[in-house]
């Protein structure tokens, strides 16, 4: 199981006040009411989960990219502080071992873990490294200049607790 101590990453929301509500966003091709954690295909950044973001156009584009029709599903997340939460508030060293890590298919146990995304563009940079044709050096100078993303996961039915389902829409 993968663990990162306090000097690493923050452990707790960043940002934020654990007891402050805020608006997060989910992109797929049905409305998703009830989320749930679903355990199949590839490994994901920060393993398996629920994954949401709290940029609307971010999950805007996850929804363009399924099959069918594009739909946004909107939460209130509303943080719990007995819970498990790994957060990187920026692209760091411990990130990036912790995305290689997850991709790999090691597990961890946090019910929730939130940070910046490999999309597409990155995660190249992040496969580069992971097979050494890169240098961690490298991949930095690659990713300094991308966009800000964000994603969060649920990883556990606790952690899909704190969030309450608003409204859908199609794009």
């Amino acid at each position: 199981m993968l663990q990162y101590s306090e000097k690493n990453v923050n452990l707790q929301q960043t940002n934020k006040n654990m007891a402050e509500s805020s608006i997060i966003y989910h992109g797929s091709n049905v409305v998703v009411e009830k989320p749930q954690i679903i355990v199949s295909g590839f490994y994901k950044d920060f393993g398996y989960g629920f994954y949401c973001t709290n940029f609307e156009k971010q999950a805007k584009k996850w929804a363009l990219t399924k099959r069918g029709d594009s739909i946004v599903s909107i939460y209130k997340y509303t943080p719990i502080e007995s819970l498990n939460i790994l957060s990187f508030p920026i692209m760091t060293d411990e990130w990036l071992d912790f995305v290689v890590d997850c991709r790999r298919g090691i597990k961890h146990d946090y019910d929730i873990v939130e940070g910046p995304m490999a999309d597409d563009q990155i995660w190249d940079y992040v496969e580069d490294f992971m097979e050494g044709s890169i240098t961690r050096e490298a991949f930095w100078i690659l990713a300094k200049f991308k966009y800000p993303t964000h994603q969060i996961v649920f990883c556990t039915q606790k952690a899909l607790e704190t969030l309450t389902y608003e409204k859908s829409y199609r794009i």
